[in-house]
């Protein structure tokens, strides 16, 4: 269908272009970019290259740091409920406190002192991702598919509805695909000289990263697709 062909190339531009990000990142020879701005900087110059960088940068920072505490508070919530059951019904927490709990331990992770400091803690959510995402697409195909399922596109009203629920459906599958504003701090952590380049288990751990990500993305966009159609 059109929705995995745009996973597709989604997926494997945002390969190439961090390909891209991690070799341009060397330091030798020449400057070493630690940052998104400073490389925007050296591509369009001083002044132009921040405004060019700094807005994309907060804005998308901003939107996925919104989305993040809003799924990781629900999350919260729905795990406290489940594990708390019954006796926890008298005063539970608001859905805004469970955002403003996610919230404060976010604060307490960023006073570590860099990314390292919490790879276990990326290791556990690795493994959950992955156990959710086979989850979701193994029960989805092991049952039966609904009587009415139809493949079809969708018949929308007008034009206009049609082009924006397209934006909308290629915004969720960009959404999919986000970090690139990290990249570079991610390989300033490494040591890099012209003998061993950073670029090479940088390069090797970003290809390992996205096969996870294939494994959590393509299953369940492929079995949903199959098992509940446009449902």
């Amino acid at each position: 269908s059109w929705g995995i062909l745009a996973l597709t190339i989604a997926y494997c531009w945002q390969l190439y272009t961090l390909w891209i990000l991690v070799q341009l990142h060397e330091a030798v020879p020449g400057k070493r970019y630690n940052r998104y701005v400073e490389l925007a900087q050296a591509a369009f110059g001083e002044r132009l290259g921040v405004w060019l960088a700094l807005f994309p940068t907060v804005y998308l920072s901003a939107g996925t740091a919104t989305a993040l505490i809003l799924i990781g508070g629900e999350t919260m919530k729905l795990f406290f409920q489940i594990v708390c059951g019954p006796l926890c019904t008298s005063n539970p927490l608001t859905t805004v406190e469970w955002y403003l709990v996610f919230t404060s331990l976010c604060i307490v992770l960023s006073q570590l002192p860099n990314l390292n400091s919490i790879a276990g803690l990326s290791l556990v959510g690795a493994v959950t991702a992955i156990t959710y995402s086979t989850m979701v697409w193994v029960l989805s195909v092991s049952q039966e598919r609904p009587p009415m399922i139809s493949y079809e596109p969708l018949s929308l009203p007008s034009s206009a509805a049609a082009f924006f629920s397209v934006m909308n459906a290629l915004g969720i599958v960009a959404f999919a695909f986000r970090g690139h504003n990290l990249v570079l701090e991610i390989q300033a952590t490494m040591p890099s000289t012209f003998k061993h380049p950073a670029h090479v288990p940088m390069w090797r751990g970003a290809k390992v990263a996205y096969f996870f990500i294939a494994m959590c993305l393509f299953p369940v966009a492929i079995g949903g697709f199959w098992a509940y159609g446009n449902l």
